[in-house]
């Protein structure tokens, strides 16, 4: 699969989680306890780059983010800090675990509201275990639940945040977007608003990334993220029609019962015209272990919280001519704004 919607998400952790009661302390400790390790195993990549003795593939790779950030900060006009200058290798796949929830009959994420980082639409755990164990309470309470292994995260330039095992074997194409996108929040970040954070977050990858390749990347490298874009927007727009299927069913009059039987029969409907759709789009088959997850509305809405707001972003940047500067200072504007005001306010930019 390529990098998905679901690989990059925020984790902002303040030492006045004190300030909250008992109920919350075993939560909060465990992402201090979490962030601290992370920071604890970072080593400059300057350093690992000039040992003789550090392996030969790793040091290939953190040359290349070394380029990237610099590309980052020049041409994209993203925080020329500390971050993604040091590697740490936290010997897992995933840095944490993020767990989704909605109700049985609603594609809205279900937030929950952090110290620093305001409310968001999903709950982070450096514990699978503790992710799983947060997930079967929401389930027996008859939420839908989903939850997801994350590669990278973002402290929001509270602390400088490390390259990570679990992204290091990226291709260069997917390690431009991931740092461009991580690198985007500590430029903008609104709280209580997901859907833009993130929407905002996945322009600016993409738009780096076109960027990094017309100057860096080979015509091969070219056609590849190219041939994704397409591939992730039809991928996005087969997905964005069923939630509004399914949001028309929660909508309706019919009864509870009826509703749980149209419901399952819209999510096999989805996986039948995925099928088809695969047939004639190859670049499609990058979603296959998507499908193979378990179909739910929490599952459902991860993907509309990563771009149903990228179009607006694209044509603000537009407007602007390109100016990467005079682009963040607008969404910066806008951000300031109340959420009911926010969106309509793209038009008059």
């Amino acid at each position: 699969m390529k990098i998905s919607r679901t690989s990059s998400f925020i984790v902002a952790i303040s030492i006045s989680f004190w300030l909250y009661g008992c109920a919350n302390f075993s939560y909060y400790s465990q992402a201090v306890n979490g962030q601290i390790e992370v920071l604890r195993k970072a080593q400059s990549i300057n350093s690992i780059v000039a040992d003789p003795s550090a392996d030969k593939a790793l040091k290939n790779t953190l040359s290349k983010v070394i380029l990237l950030r610099k590309f980052a900060s020049r041409a994209l006009k993203l925080p020329d800090n500390e971050s993604y200058m040091t590697y740490a290798d936290l010997k897992r796949p995933y840095v944490v675990w993020n767990v989704y929830a909605t109700p049985e009959f609603s594609t809205k994420l279900k937030e929950w509201c952090f110290v620093g980082a305001g409310c968001v639409e999903y709950r982070g755990f450096f514990s699978k275990e503790k992710a799983g164990h947060f997930a079967d309470e929401l389930r027996n309470k008859g939420y839908d639940v989903h939850v997801a292994g994350i590669r990278a995260y973002s402290t929001l330039g509270w602390f400088d945040d490390p390259v990570l095992n679990t992204f290091i074997n990226f291709s260069e194409i997917q390690l431009a977007r991931l740092i461009f996108h991580e690198l985007s929040h500590q430029v903008v970040y609104v709280q209580d608003d997901t859907e833009f954070n993130e929407s905002f977050a996945t322009m600016v990858e993409l738009e780096g990334t076109r960027r990094w390749l017309k100057i860096n990347g080979t015509s091969e490298q070219q056609d590849t993220f190219y041939a994704s874009q397409r591939g992730e927007l039809a991928f996005t727009k087969l997905v964005l029609k069923y939630q509004k299927i399914l949001n028309k069913l929660f909508s309706s009059d019919v009864n509870d019962s009826e509703k749980r039987i149209y419901k399952l029969n819209i999510f096999a409907e989805l996986l039948r015209e995925f099928s088809k759709l695969k047939a004639t789009n190859k670049a499609l088959s990058s979603y296959d272990k998507w499908f193979e997850l378990q179909m739910n509305n929490a599952l459902i809405s991860t993907i509309s919280t990563y771009t149903k707001h990228v179009p607006k972003f694209r044509s603000l940047l537009y407007q602007k001519g390109g100016d990467m500067e005079k682009f963040y200072s607008a969404v910066r504007d806008i951000g300031k704004l109340t959420k009911s005001d926010r969106y309509s306010s793209f038009q008059k930019r």
